[in-house]
């Protein structure tokens, strides 16, 4: 089995420490990802149940609530929100302008985010989350 190629150099986090808290994490992003990543932090702490919580996972930031629901991360030239791969298929076509993969959305830093559409894809995955924690 081959492994994959290591992706140093990707991320524009200063530091290669694993952050304790995405205070931290956010202390050693550059600007414009930094102000990028506060308001994706913004959005979805305004959207999750206020039991939710923030943690570090995966070395990237996360919201918590049950289960993971989201990750949010910045790259060199983008930030990711990783909602999981069914939602981004839930929401393929208002995703349409953003370059996405299986389980992440990039957000470029040089434009406004669609604020709108991270809350109503924030919704979804806690209501994914609800709905599987009822079964």
């Amino acid at each position: 089995m081959k492994k994959a190629k290591s992706r140093k150099g990707d991320s524009t986090r200063k530091s290669k420490a694993i952050p304790k808290s995405i205070d931290e994490y956010l202390a050693g992003v550059p600007e414009p990802a930094r102000s990028t990543l506060k308001t994706i932090r913004a959005v979805i702490r305004s959207t999750v149940p206020p039991e939710a919580t923030e943690t570090i996972s995966y070395g990237i930031p996360a919201f918590t609530y049950k289960e993971v629901l989201v990750w949010f991360a910045a790259f060199s030239d983008h930030c990711s929100l990783f909602p999981t791969a069914s939602v981004i298929e839930a929401f393929k076509k208002e995703l349409a302008p953003y370059p996405t993969s299986k389980g992440t959305i990039h957000f470029p830093t040089d434009k406004p985010l669609p604020t709108p559409l991270l809350k109503k894809m924030v919704k979804a995955r806690v209501a994914q989350v609800e709905d599987k924690k009822r079964r």
